[in-house]
């Protein structure tokens, strides 16, 4: 699933086409994809003009005045940005047309979504599907004191209390494994045993470690590319997701696998304490 990342490498591949623009309609196919396609969604956008896009952890937001337009990739969905008429294929589903050009979703396994938050029903960040998300990892408000702060009560692995998305939101799987070994943490710790000093060190790591993925394209998940088609690359620098049994990159010692809430995860017993 795209993480973190890869939904911000694609809102920043977007952004250009529609900050600004303005939305002459939409083409829906079928129904929806995980949810009904909103009710007279073109009624609602044409004519209107895109005034920022933005991102709150794997939801990417097209903001207008009267309202957000809210895209999440699900498993398998991408978008790209190409010229009017060209037709659309078996797993496209959604057209976005603004400024000339087209902003098409495709999703093979159609768990994505495209939903509609009206602005007179508050801010956005009061949806559903975003008011109980943690704070963004790479804003200021995300710092070792409030991570230290917020696990005091959580006995659970510190790997399943990143991944919960309630404390700091968008750290994924693979990013969750990666910072984990950069801050040299088990990632079997229970969350409540960790100290402030040792947050310090995983706070930055984990800031690190998705700006080196977002600036490297994000990784190469089986489904995702991104909005100029092309694959990211973060891959080639993993030190320890995918790399069982291979040597670790820092002291040689075989990372390990091990299964944490039915998610594989992969560390270095040596490194991480």
């Amino acid at each position: 699933m795209p993480e973190l990342p890869e939904v911000e490498v694609t809102r920043r591949g977007v952004a250009p086409y529609l900050d600004g623009k303005t939305v002459s309609g939409v083409v829906m196919r079928h129904t929806g994809l995980r949810w009904p396609f909103p009710a007279g969604l073109d009624a609602l956008v044409a004519g209107r003009t895109v005034r920022a896009t933005g991102r709150r952890g794997k939801y990417l937001l097209i903001n207008f005045d009267h309202g957000t337009l809210i895209v999440h990739l699900g498993m398998s969905g991408h978008l790209r940005i190409l010229p009017p008429g060209i037709a659309p294929q078996k797993h496209d589903h959604f057209d976005l047309l603004v400024g000339g050009q087209v902003m098409r979703m495709t999703d093979p396994r159609r768990f994505g979504a495209i939903l509609w938050h009206d602005a007179a029903e508050g801010d956005v960040e009061e949806h559903m599907l975003l008011r109980g998300l943690g704070l963004e990892p790479l804003q200021e408000k995300f710092t070792a004191r409030e991570l230290f702060r917020q696990t005091r009560a959580r006995s659970a692995p510190i790997k399943q209390v990143l991944l919960a998305g309630d404390i700091v939101v968008g750290v994924g799987n693979i990013y969750a494994s990666e910072s984990l070994f950069k801050a040299r943490i088990n990632p079997k710790t229970p969350a409540c045993k960790i100290s402030l000093a040792r947050y310090e060190r995983l706070t930055e790591a984990i800031r690190e470690t998705l700006a080196a993925a977002i600036e490297q394209g994000g990784s190469t998940l089986r489904d995702f590319i991104s909005v100029n088609g092309q694959s990211g690359y973060f891959q080639q620098s993993y030190f320890v997701y995918n790399r069982t049994g291979l040597d670790c990159r820092v002291c040689a010692a075989p990372i390990r696998q091990i299964k944490q809430g039915q998610r594989s995860t992969f560390y270095c017993v040596s490194c991480q304490k």
